[in-house]
């Protein structure tokens, strides 16, 4: 059983940035995947990010290219979202998930451990 902590949220205002981290722990970190998703209120939890176990692959969604970047590191086995030109449309819990499996997903389905999430709030 895998356990997911996410941390770094927070208010910020538009053009800032934030790094969020994703601390893992019960498992296997190099066995997992890992992604990056968010939930705004009133709307389906959507894709952000994902990267592969080796850290060399890495996936974003168009709305986020260019100012968000993925990143980890299995020494610590911990995964990072480093969020830049923050704007007021990325307001959402932003939630860190776990995937068994060699290769990056962009569906929810595919990811077997969630963390709580951690709030990210831009102000325009």
């Amino acid at each position: 059983q895998v356990q997911l902590v996410e941390s770094g949220g927070g208010l910020v205002q538009a053009g800032e940035s934030l790094r969020l981290s994703c601390a893992a722990s019960g498992g296997t970190f190099t066995n997992y995947a890992m992604g990056w998703f968010r939930q705004a209120p009133g709307k389906e939890r959507e894709f952000v990010a994902a990267i592969d176990w080796t850290g060399g692959i890495t996936e974003l969604a168009g709305l986020v290219k260019g100012r968000f970047t993925i990143s980890r590191d299995n020494a610590k086995n911990t995964v990072y979202l480093q969020l830049n030109s923050l704007k007021a449309e990325d307001t959402a819990v932003y939630y860190c998930a776990a995937d068994i499996g060699l290769t990056v997903h962009r569906y929810l389905s595919a990811y077997e451990y969630w963390g709580q999430g951690t709030q990210v709030t831009v102000s325009s």
